[in-house]
């Protein structure tokens, strides 16, 4: 079976299994049109019981797609900084590494707005509808505990597996939202969205992470003052536990923050 006809057979799939959409007319559609609509009924499909066909179907088109984009090893990535440190741009979700950090929301479900540029939805429509549904349970039993408006707080990690994507596992931040003007509490709970990954790599034994620019998009925390506090906090980490990591990554994506990240980290 050749892309075209994957491409094709998931997305009737989905259109089936979304039931609301069951009759949605694609004909005609060109390929990158049948392949936003795949995303986007991925991006709006409830938590729920997913098909072995389903499943299937979907863990082979993201294998493909994942292969056109083109796998990023560590050693693909130089070093700086005592050959722990790292600056990468690209796409986070290419990454073969230990763990990658989503800065998620509070509801901690992935982003449901169809093919938004957002990062939660970039690695949740890489990673597959099982994260989503791995996040639901975590976020169920939370709420047995906690009772059933929990939501989950700013600076905490949560880890899941990574599915479809390279990296063996996804660390999940909320970050602070920076609507109103920064202060020391938003610039304090950055920092615990920092320490709280990197001690949960540390408790779960993964060796290299990379982490992306958290709460500085949807939730506008200042660019410049979020790489400063990025790499106060990891500086202060390694000297702390030096053995603990073999490689901590900041992965931009725009070259406004490769600049930014240049400057601090020295290389300009």
């Amino acid at each position: 079976m050749n892309g075209n006809e994957k491409t094709e057979l998931l997305l009737n799939k989905l259109k089936e299994d979304s039931g609301e959409y069951k009759k949605l007319e694609t004909t005609g559609y060109s390929l990158t049109e049948k392949k936003d609509t795949i995303r986007s009924l991925m991006n709006i499909r409830m938590p729920r019981e997913l098909s072995d066909e389903l499943l299937a179907l979907q863990d082979d088109y993201l294998q493909d797609e994942l292969n056109a984009k083109g796998i990023v090893t560590l050693s693909d990535i130089p070093t700086i900084k005592e050959h722990k440190v790292s600056l990468w741009q690209g796409d986070i979700t290419r990454l073969k590494v230990g763990a990658i950090v989503n800065a998620a929301n509070s509801r901690m479900l992935g982003c449901f707005v169809p093919c938004h540029r957002c990062i939660d939805n970039a690695i949740h429509s890489a990673a597959g509808m099982q994260l989503r549904a791995e996040c639901h349970h975590i976020m169920n039993h939370r709420r047995i505990q906690y009772g059933k408006a929990y939501e989950e707080p700013t600076g905490t990690a949560t880890l899941t597996k990574g599915y479809n994507l390279p990296c063996d596992y996804v660390i999940h931040t909320v970050g602070p939202i920076c609507y109103d003007g920064l202060n020391d509490t938003l610039c304090q709970d950055l920092r615990n969205c920092y320490e709280s990954v990197l001690k949960c790599c540390v408790e779960n034994n993964i060796k290299s992470v990379a982490f992306c620019c958290i709460s500085t998009g949807e939730f506008h925390f200042p660019n410049d003052k979020a790489a400063e506090i990025a790499w106060e906090t990891v500086r202060d980490f390694l000297e702390a536990h030096e053995d603990s990591m073999e490689r901590i990554i900041f992965n931009v994506f725009k070259d406004s923050d490769r600049i930014i990240y240049e400057k601090i980290l020295g290389q300009n």
